[in-house]
């Protein structure tokens, strides 16, 4: 098999500094059942952890924006692409740097 040539591919540029650090955190939401949750509590409990009584698994977004960040535009990824609407939640926050 002849080697890939990745030449014509530009790099990946970083920003020298990003304006914000968006976090989206999306989770389940409370009405469905969390059997990852559960599987991790099971695991707590026979670790002796009893006084724990919830476990609840979730996802979190990292974006860096070298713009300020448009709330509508953030709005917008987290609902169409980072979390499915039907069973999650999630919540926006931005961290200027």
């Amino acid at each position: 098999m002849a080697p890939i040539d990745s030449s014509h591919i530009p790099p990946i540029e970083q920003p020298e500094k990003p304006v914000a650090r968006v976090v989206v955190d999306v989770m389940l939401k409370p009405e469905i059942l969390d059997p990852q949750g559960q599987a991790v509590l099971g695991a707590l409990t026979r670790l002796g952890h009893s006084d724990i009584v919830s476990v609840r698994q979730g996802k979190r977004f990292e974006i860096l924006v070298d713009a300020a960040p448009d709330a509508a535009a953030l709005d917008q990824i987290a609902s169409t692409l980072l979390a499915n609407t039907v069973i999650e939640d999630y919540t926006i926050h931005v961290e200027e740097q």
